[in-house]
C-alpha cells in the first residue's frame, strides 16, 4: 500500500496540485499561534514542551487511528495514506517558482526572474545578475525537493501517515519558531524555538543525506561525493550543505559563490560544486536531477514491498 498511496498521490497532485498556503500553511501559523501564547515565556524547556505537545501528541494519534484503520477498514487506511501524504507531500507547491523563472531567463527578462525568486524566496534580490538568479533558483529547488518530496517519503515509508505527518509538522515549527531568537530583531522571542530547531535536525539527518545519495546516484556521482565530502562542510547549515554540494557536483555546476546584496556589496558564501557557472540551461537539468531521483526512490520503495511480499 506504501507505493501504491505516494504514485496516486503524485498523480492527483500532478492533476490538481494543492494551495499549500491556503490549507496547510495558514492552519499550521494559527495552530502555533495558539502554543506560542499558551507556552512562549523566552525559555527553552516551555518551548519543548510546547514542540512536544504540538507535534508528538497528533502523531502519536495518527499512529492509533491508522493501526486501527488497518485492522478493521484497510480501504479507509488507504484513504488516509493518500490523503495525508497529498497534505504534506508536495511536489508542485514551488515547482511554479521555478518552471517561471526557467522561462524569464530563456527570454533574458531578468526584471521578471529577479521579481520570482524575490517571491520565492520572501526577500529582495534587485541586484542579481542573471547567473545568480539562475543559481539561487537551483539552491532553492534542491531544497524544496527534499523538504516537500524526498524526506516526507523517506518517513512515510518508515512509519506510515503518522511519519509524514511527523517531518512536516517537525519542519514548519523549525521555520516558524526554531529561527526566531536568532536574528537581533526578534531577540523578544529568546530560546523558545531551540528544542524545535534541534528536533528537526535530529529528524533530517536520514533524510537529507540519502537525498544527497539520490543526487549523486543519478547524476555525476564522482564529483558529487567529492564535493559532498571536500565542500559542505563550509556551508552555515550543515545539513543542506551537503544536500547542496552533492547537488552541485551531480549537476556538474557552481553554487554558492558570493551575491549582490541590495547594497550592490558581494555577500561571502563558500563555494559549492564543480564546472560550470549557472545559466538557464542548468535550471532545465536541475529539473531532469530531481524527476530522476524521484524514480530512482519509487524504485526503491518498489523493492521494498517486493522484498516484504517475498518475505512474507
Amino acid at each position: 500500500m506504501t507505493l501504491f498511496s505516494i504514485i496516486l498521490t503524485l498523480l492527483i497532485e500532478q492533476v490538481r496540485p494543492l494551495d499549500e498556503r491556503k490549507f496547510v500553511l495558514s492552519p499550521l501559523a494559527r495552530y502555533a499561534l495558539l502554543f506560542e501564547r499558551q507556552f512562549n515565556d523566552g525559555q527553552q524547556r516551555h518551548g519543548m514542551v510546547a514542540w512536544i505537545i504540538a507535534v508528538i501528541v497528533p502523531v502519536v494519534l495518527m499512529l492509533i487511528l491508522q493501526a486501527l484503520l488497518w485492522m478493521f477498514q484497510p480501504i479507509l487506511a488507504f484513504v488516509l495514506c493518500v490523503g495525508v501524504l497529498y497534505l504534506t507531500l508536495g511536489f508542485r507547491h514551488s515547482s511554479h517558482f521555478f518552471t517561471d523563472i526557467h522561462l524569464a531567463l530563456r527570454d533574458n527578462d531578468i526584471a521578471r526572474a529577479r521579481q520570482l525568486l524575490a517571491e520565492w524566496r520572501s526577500r529582495s534580490g534587485d541586484r542579481l545578475s542573471s547567473n545568480e538568479v539562475a543559481r539561487l533558483a537551483i539552491e532553492e529547488a534542491l531544497v524544496a525537493s527534499h523538504r516537500h518530496v524526498f524526506a516526507p517519503m523517506f518517513w512515510f515509508v518508515l512509519l506510515g501517515p503518522a511519519g509524514a505527518l511527523l517531518y512536516r509538522l517537525a519542519l514548519f515549527f523549525n521555520i516558524q519558531w526554531g529561527g526566531r531568537g536568532v536574528v537581533e530583531h526578534d531577540a523578544e522571542f529568546g530560546e523558545f524555538g531551540r528544542f524545535a530547531r534541534k528536533a528537526y535536525a535530529v529528524l533530517d539527518w536520514a533524510p537529507v543525506r540519502c537525498s544527497a545519495v539520490g543526487f549523486a546516484i543519478v547524476g555525476d556521482f564522482e564529483d558529487a561525493i567529492y564535493c559532498w565530502r571536500s565542500q559542505a562542510s563550509a556551508w552555515t547549515a550543515d545539513a543542506y550543505g551537503i544536500l547542496l554540494a552533492s547537488g552541485a557536483g551531480a549537476l556538474g555546476v557552481r553554487l554558492g559563490l558570493p551575491l549582490h546584496d541590495d547594497a550592490g556589496d558581494l555577500g561571502d558564501r563558500p563555494e559549492l560544486g564543480l564546472g560550470d557557472e549557472a545559466d538557464a540551461d542548468f535550471l532545465q537539468s536541475t529539473i531532469g536531477l530531481v524527476w530522476r531521483t524521484l524514480v530512482l526512490g519509487l524504485l526503491v520503495v518498489t523493492l521494498l514491498w517486493l522484498g516484504s511480499l517475498v518475505g512474507g
